[in-house]
């Protein structure tokens, strides 16, 4: 048996898998959870050696008892801001990605010196929350010690790829979303926008995911388990690698993650740019994706969880006998934020047409419900987009049970094809590896389609009056949810 090693950091656990490599079947799995930190309201950190490199090196150890790796591929969250300095040690706790709120006002100050028109012709994005370059910025305004000190630039799979070989290695998906740091069309890191952001810092060679970025030193073997010399692939962002964990390659191909957030990436044959939505490479090489990304979702579910004091099959079997529009409660699911389509760091969470009569069944409902809008609001945008009609594949823990894929398909009125294996990220890094000892990692075989969620048509028409009243609320209620968010910031 020919094995591969697939690691992935998430947001609030790492997970990984050992894989035969030459059939897709996964011989041992392991997880472990770690914590996030919230300093200060909007500001969302992981601290690199505590959870990134602790985590692999847990992870590895536990599913090196069921064999040797012959290639190693890692992703995580992103993208991610660690800053490190010349002997590559962090200097702080990495800034996250788009849930951490701290730049607005350099994204503002960047868009008007930039031009919006010409960051998004340039790296195919608007600035955003998501993007790393206004961090960069806020990095050198509110910490200038950290900033002088700065040599390398790392995000979660990047700097494990550093810890593991000693290469200073970042693949081009990633790279994309350093916006507006990256030329989509050429490629390549755009210099003069790279040197406003970010003076004078050496940023890292680009790679795609998949490539061979160096192998495991006899340093990283002693602290890990690893054989050394085993090749490691440079990797990318957690969502990108689950996209490849599950066939979505080809154009129109879209993933639907059911996680802490919800996230969609959409193949396409050429860059499709929209003032909503993020344009980005690929994991394949040349390839070009469109993303959309909502700040929270099983986040939400979490919260509810959690405040009702009840599991999550309770409170699904409770909100499955709850009939569709969850007696008149209608959710706007931006509890800490939105990303895609609004990008609107200091949206807020609002529940309407509460009455006396209504419980945490419905409540739970109603959050599905509003987080299914949610997701039909992003498909409208990457339609309007002008994108290729979408294929959905549903992947990440939300699959589960059923009735969460049900209102996603019922709200949108699209078929989800649901694989074997929704493990996630971490089988997307092994299809990586094996790749890249040039193995035949076919998905129809290694994790093949098998389940489909199709829409009620009669739900679905009921849903569509819901959903324009979903579209209504925000543009209604977003003056009164920034002087909220502005109220929360001082308290």
């Amino acid at each position: 048996m020919t094995f591969v090693l697939g690691i992935d950091i998430g947001t609030s656990s790492s997970k990984g898998v050992l894989v035969d490599a030459g059939d897709g079947t996964v011989v041992a799995r392991a997880e472990v959870e770690h914590a996030t930190s919230f300093p200060r309201p909007g500001w969302v950190e992981h601290d690199a050696e505590d959870v990134w490199w602790a985590d692999f090196a847990a992870l590895t150890r536990e599913l090196l008892a069921h064999g040797t790796p012959e290639a190693v591929g890692v992703s995580g969250i992103g993208p991610v801001l660690l800053p490190a300095d010349a002997d590559a040690r962090p200097l702080r706790p990495a800034i996250l990605y788009g849930v951490d709120t701290r730049a607005t006002r350099e994204i503002a100050e960047l868009t008007d010196e930039i031009g919006a028109e010409a960051i998004v012709a340039r790296g195919g994005t608007p600035l955003s929350s998501q993007a790393v370059g206004p961090k960069w910025r806020w990095l050198q305004r509110h910490e200038p010690g950290v900033w002088d000190a700065t040599r390398y630039f790392f995000m979660a799979s990047s700097y494990l790829v550093h810890r593991l070989t000693g290469e200073y290695v970042l693949d081009h998906h990633s790279a994309s979303q350093c916006d507006p740091m990256y030329d989509l069309e050429a490629a390549d890191w755009a210099p003069d926008l790279a040197e406003l952001v970010a003076p004078g810092l050496a940023l890292p060679r680009l790679q795609w995911p998949g490539e061979v970025a160096g192998v495991v030193t006899e340093h990283a073997a002693a602290q890990t388990g690893l054989r050394a010399g085993t090749p490691v692939v440079t990797g990318t962002i957690d969502a990108w690698a689950e996209a490849a964990s599950v066939g979505v390659e080809s154009a129109g191909d879209t993933m639907v993650m059911y996680g802490t957030t919800m996230f969609l990436v959409q193949v396409a044959d050429a860059p499709v740019r929209h003032p909503a939505l993020w344009a980005t490479r690929g994991v394949a090489p040349g390839s070009f994706t469109t993303a959309a990304g909502m700040a929270t979702s099983g986040a939400i579910t979490a919260w509810l969880r959690d405040l009702v004091g009840a599991d999550y099959a309770t409170l699904t079997d409770e909100a499955a006998d709850v009939p569709p529009g969850a007696r008149g409660l209608l959710l706007l699911p931006y509890f800490a934020g939105e990303r895609t389509p609004i990008l609107d760091p200091d949206a807020r969470g609002l529940v309407l047409g509460l009455t006396t009569g209504h419980g945490r069944a419905e409540l739970y409902r109603a959050v599905l419900e509003g987080i299914a809008h949610g997701v039909r609001h992003n498909l409208e945008a990457l339609r309007e987009a002008g994108g290729p009609d979408p294929r959905l594949v549903a992947v990440g823990g939300g699959t589960r049970g059923g009735l969460w894929t049900q209102i996603v398909s019922d709200v949108t009125g699209q078929e989800q094809h649901v694989p074997a294996d929704t493990t996630g990220a971490a089988l997307g890094d092994a299809v990586l590896a094996a790749r890249a000892l040039g193995l035949d990692a076919d998905l129809a075989s290694w994790n093949p389609i098998v389940a489909t969620v199709t829409p009620d048509p009669e739900r679905t028409a009921r849903y569509d009056a819901f959903h324009e009243h979903y579209r209504a609320l925000y543009p209604a209620t977003a003056d009164a949810a920034h002087f909220l968010a502005e109220e929360q910031r001082r308290a």
